[in-house]
């Protein structure tokens, strides 16, 4: 059945790769973005290595999403009455939140900014949502779990996050929940964890470690490189997603959305060296707001939504490491025209 789905923050890493994924698969996709989020005005971040290259990924976004004529509302949806004029004269099936400052360690520098971005626009959200009974799918995050109590852990395991973004993400989960409580409204609840994939430049693990050998520069670890995490492809977390807008299993429910089995850091490495000549690697110490995670089990997501991730890290990520190369060969070409 297709659906009118409304993508909230749809020209992030995920929001525009997702708008692209449901637009193929049929679905009528609109598309709310301030672009205050992972934009140009971000030069300044001295994380960035090669800005030439951060840029022509975000106008890529742009011209994907222009490329399939979608509606595009470049408005901020914490202004309650614009974003309100938007629900009611699109009336979408489904509302996906996917506005956030997308990154722990920025969310920990930055709490305000952090909090405004992804509650104060959950809020409206969900507030607009309520008189129609709108179903709201929440983009949580696997950081609600805190250090895992064993090498894995399943939607009822506790939640104990550490830092300021898992437990933003949290509060957004009892939000959602609320909502559901008092006013009837359908949710779906989603924990992604260590996404990878096209088109990223939220200064993720597996983005920054091409990034930096594109750049002849070392890899660095926080830790031994032994820590385990549930790598996602990107490609994988949309077909979990689209299964939950049309899925009624998925109402009212939390699901893990990830491969399914957690690989360490070291083991992305060995991957890197087989495409990359030269690989320097440092390790220092483990960030103290970094927890111990593991495999996001996805049992519930296969019974119920009849979820099937189909990339392992090996074949995820080699497909994205040669996307990144290729895109990379083109960004030398039209910087050197530019000049």
């Amino acid at each position: 059945m297709k659906k009118k789905i409304l993508l909230v923050g749809g020209c992030g890493f995920i929001g525009h790769n997702l708008s692209l994924f449901l637009t193929k698969k049929g679905h009528h996709v609109s598309i709310i973005d301030s672009l205050s989020v992972n934009n140009l005005l971000t030069f300044n971040d001295p994380d960035i290595i090669d800005k030439d290259l951060f840029r022509l990924i975000l106008n890529e976004r742009i011209d994907l999403i222009n490329s399939k004529k979608l509606d595009f509302h470049v408005i901020d949806a914490r202004n309650y009455h614009a974003y309100s004029k938007i629900i009611s004269d699109f009336k979408p099936d489904t509302i996906i939140h996917l506005a956030a400052v997308s990154h722990s360690s920025r969310s920990n520098k930055n709490p305000h900014d952090t909090f405004d971005h992804s509650l104060r626009t959950l809020e409206n959200t969900l507030d607009v949502s309520r008189e129609r009974g709108t179903h709201v799918i929440y983009l949580s995050s696997s950081m609600v779990y805190g250090n895992f109590d064993g090498a894995s852990v399943n939607e009822l395991s506790d939640c104990k996050p550490i830092g300021i973004y898992g437990s933003l993400k949290l509060a957004g989960e009892i939000m959602v929940k609320a909502y559901n409580q008092v006013y009837n409204l359908p949710y779906t609840i989603i924990r992604p964890s260590a996404l990878y994939g096209e088109r990223c430049v939220s200064r993720r693990v597996g983005q920054i470690f091409i990034e930096n050998l594109l750049n002849n520069k070392e890899l660095s670890i926080n830790g031994d490189g032994n820590e385990k995490l549930d790598f996602t492809y990107i490609e994988d977390l949309m077909d979990g997603i689209e299964k939950c807008c049309i899925n009624d299993n998925a109402k009212n429910e939390t699901f893990n959305l990830t491969f399914g089995n957690a690989k360490s850091v070291n083991e992305l490495i060995n991957i890197l060296k087989k495409n990359f000549k030269d690989v320097v690697v440092t390790y220092k110490s483990k960030e103290k707001f970094n927890p111990e995670r593991g495999t996001l089990e996805i049992l519930k997501a296969k019974s119920k939504i009849n979820y099937n991730p189909n990339f392992s890290l090996e074949v995820g990520y080699q497909k994205y490491i040669d996307w990144y190369k290729e895109f990379y060969s083109r960004k030398k070409i039209n910087v050197i025209k530019a000049k």
